[in-house]
């Protein structure tokens, strides 16, 4: 058995062998940037050539079963911005974040900058965001894509998102954690997991999240989310965190054809599977 698999276990039981079953290699995906494009006229190009299927829960995202990510990469739809290439399951959580314009937004660890951009797009681009990215080769992936999507009003700053000066104050914050990708394995991208690395993952989320509370305005929400599905990444750090730092859940609606994994009541836990990457999503206020 290996380290993922044991702690799959652990979490899960009986469950297990059909959460590694979901780990396998998927049909490309993607979100149509509505900043330069329109949805309707994009799906239907998309759908003469590759038979796309738009997704219940989001008329943006579309699978394509028959495209390949190369060549899709190749098309004018693609260098114009008009679409974006981008798992099911990632485009989550700023849809829970519900961003409106006018809102002071903060995304904590934006790299490479899907997340940021579909911000943008739900505000129609008039959310006023804060990007902040501590790694230089993937900030300047940040900026190229923010570029790329037509997002204007946006601050995009190359520096650790915990060093943020605690006097700031934002509406809405979301953080995406870097965390162990438990949910992300494929056949193609097998897992080197293993309890020290998840201990490793829960500190700096846990330094993350902190954070985060503390520059979340009262009554704004606050979206956490990893590309996990180990409970030591997700529920059971909220439950460890919130109650001290005076925060609470608030129930995530809606996406009921998404599969999920049993969870904290309110959270949304992803089963990985033939379409969805496994994940996890919060809402949270205080």
């Amino acid at each position: 058995m290996s380290a993922l698999s044991a702690l799959l276990a652990r979490d899960y039981g009986s469950l297990a062998p059909r959460i590694e079953a979901g780990f396998a290699e998927r049909p490309v995906t993607l979100r149509i940037n509505t900043l330069k494009a329109d949805a309707d006229e994009v799906f239907s190009a998309l759908q003469k050539r590759y038979s796309a299927v738009r997704v219940p829960w989001y008329a943006e995202a579309l699978v394509l079963p028959e495209a390949e990510e190369q060549e899709l990469s190749e098309t004018a739809l693609y260098r114009e911005g008009k679409i974006y290439l981008q798992s099911l399951s990632s485009m989550l959580p700023p849809l829970v974040l519900e961003p409106k314009a006018g809102e002071s937004v903060l995304d904590m660890t934006a790299a490479p900058g899907g997340k940021t951009c579909e911000i943008a797009a739900l505000s129609g681009d008039k959310a006023l965001i804060t990007a902040y990215e501590r790694d230089k080769i993937r900030f300047e992936r940040l900026k190229f894509n923010l570029e790329r999507q037509g997002v204007r009003r946006v601050t995009a700053i190359c520096r650790d998102a915990t060093q943020l000066e605690d006097f700031y104050r934002f509406d809405k914050i979301l953080l995406d954690a870097p965390c162990s990708g438990s949910g992300t394995v494929t056949p193609s991208a097998p897992a080197r997991i293993d309890g020290a690395y998840v201990e490793r993952c829960v500190r700096l989320q846990e330094k993350l999240l902190k954070k985060a509370l503390r520059l979340l305005k009262i009554g704004g929400t606050l979206v956490y989310s990893t590309c996990s599905v180990l409970k030591a990444e997700n529920e059971e750090l909220l439950r460890r965190v919130l109650p001290a730092e005076g925060a609470r859940l608030i129930p995530v609606e809606g996406f009921a054809e998404v599969p999920r994994l049993p969870s904290a009541e309110g959270t949304l836990a992803v089963l990985p599977d033939a379409l969805y990457e496994g994940f996890f999503v919060a809402k949270i206020t205080k």
